[in-house]
């Protein structure tokens, strides 16, 4: 069957459920697997093929709008084509939907090049498997979890604990401390549109607007569009790595919500569950996602995902089928949100790939084993602490577990994205910085200053107290003369001390 046969295939709707369509051909051998239907009527209610159904004529498709233009028996059209988005310079600086129609409010994207989202994956001659560590400025993420350019890196944590303003100030330091070498595509896949917004602001706010391409699908889109957002972003990430040979930053918040809008398609098609009641397909979509995320030698995508943990339930399979993936895993922690210390990562939970004596510095790699060594042997001393109090532990004990304090209350950090709520200026620390005040901590070079003096700072240098003035010296002034010039007794002088006078 010739392409021009093909795009004049015509269906008819026979049901509806949800979000999918299913439809039947006829007279007709029927479309392919991702191709684009459109109403008859209507060019711009559209439908993807999805699979075939139990019928050998009938196909389940995904409305990828609202349903309230499609009833049982109106006729579409197979376009024969898969959905594609523009890409290159023009998206940059832009928010666009899985359309490629501009939702900023500044017009369409002007750009003729546009790219089918189904791509496969670069054959495994072509992917780059060097390491370089891709410093971020964020204390504990450098320090205990250090991503590496071209590597994947998961935050994971529950509702409300911060993986959306820690993964936003990654993304602000880096396109800072790389201008004009680095570009960003955000993904913002199932989450609030309030967070997109203020997410666009604050880039705009820091001028670097101009260097991201946003795509977003948002919590109240339906689950087709929640879903092909995920995909459609990658393909934006390819064309500026391949095409236009840029190091691209690759943020995908959320990527649960992508696993949850698959899981959402599966049900509305009756197929049978897998474990935890996710869809069979659950692992070959992550697979689909993170395997097109590669780096070559010309160009890295780096690649950053923020992770919702269900009931803070890490062990949930929709999470578990992520880790496999990433270089690195930051999780998150409601405890240490609620004492206070932001981000609120669990640092003996958390870890890379990266940190070993190949790729970090052979001190680093030392100090951070050193450093982890120390909070573990705090957190078993904080049951002891907790039933007679921190006075009764042993010395050596004391003065471990109140370094252990110390060092993580330094790693809290002010962030630059959350200037305007907390009123502290965002600080970026070197990681060279973060490295030498850790073994400074950890030598007891601080062991004089309280562990209070060590929250939201920057360089461990802050937390010495400032020196007080010097004393200001007053000269001495001699005695005034009497009249008779007898001197005036000096009132410094205790009586006690003052020779006995000569009788007369």
């Amino acid at each position: 069957m010739t392409e021009q046969t093909k795009e004049q295939q015509v269906g008819i709707v026979k049901g509806i459920k949800g979000h999918i369509v299913e439809v039947e051909f006829p007279s007709s051998e029927g479309p392919g697997v991702h191709d684009i239907l459109i109403l008859k009527d209507n060019p711009r209610a559209k439908l993807q093929v999805y699979s075939s159904s139990d019928s050998n004529k009938s196909f389940y498709c995904i409305a990828l709008a609202s349903t309230h233009n499609f009833y049982r028996g109106v006729e579409v059209i197979d376009t024969g084509e898969p959905l594609n988005v523009p890409v290159g310079d023009a998206v940059l600086g832009r928010v666009i939907n899985i359309f490629g129609e501009g939702i900023d409010g500044a017009g369409p994207v002007m750009t003729e090049e546009r790219r089918s989202i189904y791509r496969k994956a670069l054959d495994f001659t072509k992917v780059s498997a060097q390491q370089e560590v891709l410093e971020t400025g964020v204390k504990i993420v450098d320090f205990f979890a250090p991503m590496v350019r071209g590597g994947k890196v998961g935050l994971f944590g529950g509702a409300g604990v911060g993986k959306t303003i820690l993964l936003s100030e990654v993304l602000h330091n880096i396109l800072n401390e790389d201008k004009g070498k680095t570009v960003s595509v955000f993904a913002g896949v199932g989450e609030r549109t309030r967070e997109g917004q203020e997410l666009f602001e604050e880039l705009k706010r820091t001028k670097t607007a101009d260097e991201v391409a946003l795509m977003f699908g948002s919590m109240g889109a339906s689950p087709s569009e929640r879903f092909l957002t995920g995909v459609a972003a990658v393909t934006v990430a390819e064309h500026l790595r391949d095409e236009m040979g840029k190091n691209v930053l690759f943020f995908i918040d959320n990527m649960y919500r992508f696993a949850q809008a698959g899981n959402e398609l599966a049900m509305l098609m009756n197929t049978i569950p897998s474990e935890d009641g996710y869809q069979a397909t659950l692992s070959s979509e992550m697979a689909m996602m993170h395997e097109r995320l590669v780096s070559t030698d010309e160009a890295a995508i780096t690649t950053v995902e923020a992770i919702y943990v269900p009931a803070d339930d890490i062990l949930d399979q929709g999470v578990q089928a992520i880790y496999d993936y990433l270089d690195s895993a930051i999780v998150l922690s409601r405890d240490v949100y609620q004492q206070g210390r932001l981000p609120a990562v669990d640092i003996l939970a958390s870890g890379s790939a990266a940190l070993n004596p190949n790729t970090v510095d052979l001190v680093h790699y030392n100090v951070s084993l050193e450093a982890k060594s120390l909070l573990k042997k705090a957190e078993s001393l904080e049951r002891i602490v907790s039933l007679v109090g921190e006075s009764e532990l042993g010395e050596g004990d004391r003065i471990s577990y109140q370094r252990a304090k110390k060092l993580r209350n330094f790693m809290t950090q002010s962030f630059s994205v959350a200037e305007e709520h907390t009123g502290r200026k965002g600080q970026y620390v070197p990681l060279q910085t973060t490295v030498e005040d850790v073994q400074a901590i950890l030598r007891g070079d601080y062991d004089e200053v309280s562990d209070d003096h060590f929250m939201f700072i920057g360089s461990a240098k802050e937390a010495l107290p400032t020196k007080a003035p010097a004393a200001k010296v007053v000269p001495k002034v001699p005695a005034p003369q009497d009249t008779q010039g007898a001197p005036e007794a000096n009132p410094a002088v205790p009586e006690t001390a003052k020779p006995a006078s000569e009788p007369k």
